[in-house]
């Protein structure tokens, strides 16, 4: 059992499990260990085939904060707002079962929102949070798969926006803080006041499997006036896999990142989200789906696997593009020129001129801060991996290229 503490604020835990009897030990622990014990830790089990329910158990004959609901299989969103709905608390925290918590992380949360009136002020508690990466050695992350990682030690750096979030006061509106929309959708390195979501119907996207059901939340969460608190110490870990499990989910399942992104987009026009900032960001992610879309499209057809789902890929491709905001993709030095290109020829516009020096400017930024950040070898590996995937994406279009005039 955990250390006790006599704050009043009872945090609903949720945890959605599916299937990760290697690492679900690690993370139930890490949450019983908190020296914030004043937590119900609802464990939503979707459908597991593995050993994660005896885990379960295991933990909950041990620990009466834990709640088990057993159900079948539907998905990392339906698993959340079962979670959402069992819960009694003050506050809302999401864990994925393949994650593991600091032992202070809700400690910290709800000091910085006491600090600052407490839920009378505060909708959402953010903060940093690790990258964690299984197996790495010298920060060779992106091209090993998570089979090769998988026996070698585990490698910990800060997340892209740890040191970046900077509101000139707290709580603060998103646009304040528009790191927290730019870069991974880390809903999970928070807290949530309840009654915030349940005022306005904030709720998770039911789609099978894991489904990035995080994206849209994200929007709905953030973009609905929260009042936001911000720490800059990281809490959760996230276990994260590299580049090649990126790209590989994306050529199993082409619909779900743009899919997604549309989703964000709606939310964005449900809330009347007018901000330039926050279009911005959403735009940048926008392009970021894209690219990875069209790339698994092209993998697909060089592998000789595309089928009907290619066709709808394609179509959501293009109506995504279309969606896009071109004044804003084309004055967005973050956005490479391949992105850009792409925006200019669905929408029949004229490709913008390159501004090479603002594009050079961010990447150097950009360097100068992961290096500060990450550390120079993984940095350093990060773009050889880069070079190498870039070369196989001109193989890849040279190929279908090919192909399509065969």
């Amino acid at each position: 059992m955990s250390n006790s503490n006599t704050s009043a604020h009872l945090i609903s835990v949720i945890i959605p499990i599916y299937n990760v009897e290697k690492y679900l030990a690690q993370c139930l622990a890490s949450v019983q260990a908190q020296t914030y014990a004043n937590l119900e830790i609802i464990c939503v089990n979707d459908g597991s085939t593995d050993g994660s329910l005896a885990i379960l158990e295991a933990h909950a004959s041990q620990d009466e904060r834990i709640t088990i609901v057993d159900k079948s299989n539907a998905g990392y969103g339906a698993a959340c707002n079962l979670g959402l709905a069992e819960a009694h608390g003050d506050w809302i925290s999401i864990v994925e079962p393949d994650d593991y918590l600091e032992p202070n992380t809700y400690e910290m949360l709800l000091a910085k929102a006491d600090a600052l009136g407490g839920n009378a002020c505060v909708d959402i508690v953010r903060s940093a949070y690790w990258r964690v990466f299984d197996g790495e050695k010298g920060g060779h992350i992106a091209s090993a798969s998570h089979a090769q990682r998988s026996s070698l030690p585990a490698q910990r750096i800060p997340c892209a926006y740890k040191g970046r979030v900077k509101p000139s006061h707290q709580p603060f509106s998103i646009e304040k803080g528009i790191e927290l929309l730019l870069h991974h959708p880390s809903i999970w390195a928070a807290i949530y006041r309840r009654e915030f979501l349940l005022e306005h119907g904030i709720h998770f996207k039911e789609v099978p499997g894991a489904g990035w059901a995080d994206n849209p939340f994200l929007v709905a969460s953030h973009c609905a006036g929260a009042r936001l608190a911000y720490v800059d110490q990281a809490g959760y870990c996230y276990r994260e896999d590299g580049i090649a499990e990126a790209r590989a989910f994306a050529e199993r399942s082409p619909l779900t990142p743009l899919e997604r992104w549309n989703d964000m987009m709606d939310e964005a026009d449900r809330l009347h989200v007018t901000n330039k900032d926050i279009q911005r960001a959403l735009t940048l992610r926008g392009i970021t789906y894209a690219l990875l879309t069209r790339d698994a499209l092209l993998a697909r057809a060089r592998a000789g696997l595309s089928d009907k789902t290619d066709i709808r890929v394609h179509t959501l491709l293009a109506k995504s593009l279309r969606r896009m905001d071109a004044e804003l993709v084309f004055s967005d030095a973050r956005i490479n020129y391949d992105g850009k290109a792409l925006v200019a020829g669905m929408q029949e516009l004229p490709l913008p001129k390159k501004h090479m020096a603002a594009r050079l400017a961010y990447l150097a930024r950009e360097g100068f801060y992961r290096i500060a950040t990450a550390g120079l070898p993984f940095v350093f590996n990060s773009l050889k991996d880069r070079k190498k995937t870039k070369a196989e994406k001109q193989d890849l279009r040279a190929t279908y290229n090919r192909h399509k005039k065969s």
